[in-house]
C-alpha cells in the first residue's frame, strides 16, 4: 500500500507540471509504466493472499461465531420454555426423548426390585433348610430325649417356624412391588418402540428377560424347600405314630392278664 501512494503521487506531482515540456512527457510516461507495475503487483499479491488457508479461515470466523450464537440461543431457550418448539427439535423428536427417560426410570424400579426379591427369596430358602434340618434331628432323637430337651428343642422349631413365616410374608411384599415394576417396564418398552426409540425398548426387553429368569430360578430353590418340608412332617407324623404304637404296646404288655379279661 505504501508503495501505491507513493506510486500515485509521483504520478500526480509529474502530472502537474507542464505539459509541453518533452522531459516531462517522457517523465509522465515512465512514472504511468512504474504506476501501471505497482498496481499489478498489489493484485497479484491480493490473489495469493485470497487463495490461502490463512484467508479461509478469517472468512469462516463470522460463520463460527454465528453457530456458536445459535447453540447457546438453543441451549437456553430449552431451559426456559420446555415446550416451545425450536428449530430442529420436533414434536416426535422430543416424545423420543422422554420415552427413554421413562424407560431409564423403569429399568432402575426393575433392578432394585429384583435385587430385594431375590435376596428375600435365599432368606425364605435357608430359613426352610435350617427348619427341614432341626426337623430330621428331632426325628432321629424321639423317644431318647427327657421332657426338658424335647421342650427345648421344640422352642428352637417354633421359633424357625415364625422366622420362616416372617420370611414369607417379605417375600409377598417384594413381589408385588417387582410386578409392579415388570409391568411398568412392559409399558415402557411399548412406548419406546411407538416413539421410535427401539434401542430403549430392546434394552428394556432384555432387562426384564434377565430379572425373570433370576427370580424364576430363586422361585424353583424355595419350591424345592417346601417339598422337603412337606416331606419331613410327613415323616414326623409316621414317626411319631410309630413310637405311639410302640409305646401302647408296651404299656399292654404291663397290664395283668386279670385286667385284661373280659367278664
Amino acid at each position: 500500500m505504501q508503495a501505491f501512494s507513493n506510486c500515485g503521487l509521483c504520478a500526480s506531482g509529474s502530472l502537474l507540471k507542464g505539459r509541453t515540456d518533452f522531459l516531462v512527457a517522457r517523465r509522465n510516461m515512465a512514472v504511468l509504466r512504474l504506476s501501471a507495475a505497482c498496481v499489478q503487483l498489489l493484485k497479484d499479491k491480493a490473489n495469493v493472499f485470497c487463495r490461502s488457508r490463512v484467508h479461509q479461515r478469517l472468512l469462516r470466523l463470522p460463520e463460527v461465531g454465528r453457530s456458536n450464537t445459535v447453540a447457546f440461543s438453543l441451549g437456553t431457550s430449552l431451559c426456559a420454555v420446555p415446550f416451545t418448539q425450536v428449530e430442529n427439535l420436533s414434536h416426535e423428536s422430543l416424545i423420543r426423548r422422554a420415552s427413554c427417560l421413562v424407560t431409564d426410570s423403569a429399568n432402575t424400579y426393575l433392578s432394585q426390585t429384583t435385587l430385594a426379591l431375590v435376596d428375600a427369596l435365599t432368606q425364605y430358602a435357608k430359613a426352610l433348610h435350617t427348619l427341614i434340618a432341626l426337623q430330621k434331628r428331632y426325628i432321629t432323637s424321639i423317644g431318647k430325649l427327657t421332657p426338658a430337651e424335647e421342650d427345648n428343642i421344640w422352642q428352637v422349631i417354633i421359633g424357625q417356624r415364625v422366622e420362616v413365616s416372617d420370611r414369607l410374608e417379605e417375600c409377598k411384599r417384594f413381589e408385588s412391588n417387582w410386578m409392579n415394576a415388570i409391568n411398568i417396564c412392559e409399558l415402557s418398552a411399548e412406548a419406546a418402540y411407538n416413539s421410535g426409540a427401539e434401542h430403549a425398548c430392546t434394552a428394556t426387553k432384555t432387562n426384564l428377560q434377565v430379572a425373570q429368569c433370576k427370580v424364576e430360578e430363586l422361585r424353583k430353590i424355595s419350591k424345592e424347600a417346601e417339598k422337603k418340608l412337606a416331606e419331613t412332617k410327613a415323616e414326623e407324623i409316621q414317626r411319631m405314630a410309630e413310637y405311639a404304637s410302640s409305646i401302647d404296646i408296651n404299656d399292654l404288655e404291663d397290664i395283668p392278664e386279670a385286667y385284661l379279661r373280659e367278664d
